[in-house]
């Protein structure tokens, strides 16, 4: 039996003409293998005990959540596995600054760029994009401020050309921590300013754990301010009971490659 405590973003879940399409969604997507399913409101006793932790240990949050782009990087130019590349051009348009981005590519890769121009306010006239066989991605976007101008401001430039390389290198936080005696792996990625985490992360999430013959004995997904930054935080405790033993570099590896896209 799986238990889960979900929210209707809509309210409406306590309607049983809400709670019919629910269960029948479910038995759309999950098949002959959804013997029942029921729907009830939890009371308070119940949702007290579920509730998971509301803060993070301090040690993940400084290391997993820096904003900052490693030191021997200062050019932002990884010479690792994942180059990139950010500049920009004023010379090209007499109208709109030019974006030029030279990166690895991986899934949700537009989803980053765009999202990161949201937060600086930053809109997209038209844009150029292509992938080479390789998986390298080169992106030309024509851009302007919230105001239809230029970024001629060199602080400005170099603040968004810092961020885009740092949302391109590490879009998800993925790390495997001790929690007591028992392993958690913890996912997160910003939410963005609509109010939205990231698409289908808990599902790659749980494939890539099946993928690893790895079990899972309880999820906490939440939302934390971290940085002045608010961020989706899923906390997976691994059942590692009966399965193979998977060594936590490997649970790591491996969950980060299907987010990205890498396998």
């Amino acid at each position: 039996m799986d238990l889960f405590f979900i929210t209707d973003t809509r309210e409406l879940l306590h309607m049983k003409e809400r709670q019919g399409q629910t269960i029948l969604h479910l038995k759309t997507a999950l098949g002959d293998i959804l013997e029942s399913c029921e729907i009830e409101s939890a009371g308070p006793e119940i949702t007290a005990c579920s509730q998971g932790t509301p803060f993070l240990p301090s040690a993940i949050t400084e290391d997993m959540f820096n904003l900052e782009l490693p030191a021997q990087y200062p050019g932002g130019l990884l010479v690792s596995n994942n180059p990139i590349s950010v500049t920009v051009d004023n010379t090209l348009s007499p109208s709109h600054t030019l974006i030029q981005v030279l990166c690895q590519d991986h899934k949700g890769l537009i989803y980053d760029i765009m999202r990161t121009l949201k937060d600086y306010n930053i809109q997209v006239s038209y844009g150029r994009f292509f992938a080479n066989q390789k998986g390298g991605c080169e992106l030309d976007l024509f851009i302007v401020q919230a105001d239809g101008k230029k970024i001629v401001d060199r602080n400005k430039q170099n603040a968004l050309c810092s961020r885009l390389r740092m949302e391109l290198w590490r879009p998800l936080r993925v790390a495997v921590v001790s929690r007591g005696p028992d392993t958690e792996l913890l996912v997160a990625n910003p939410v963005d300013l609509s109010g939205r985490g990231r698409p289908l992360v808990f599902h790659d999430i749980t494939l890539a754990l099946k993928n690893l013959n790895t079990q899972i004995f309880s999820v906490e997904i939440g939302r934390h301010m971290i940085c002045d930054r608010e961020w989706e935080v899923y906390r997976i405790l691994l059942d590692e009971g009966d399965s193979y033993h998977v060594p936590r570099n490997k649970i790591e590896e491996g969950v980060r490659k299907i987010l990205m896209g890498w396998e």
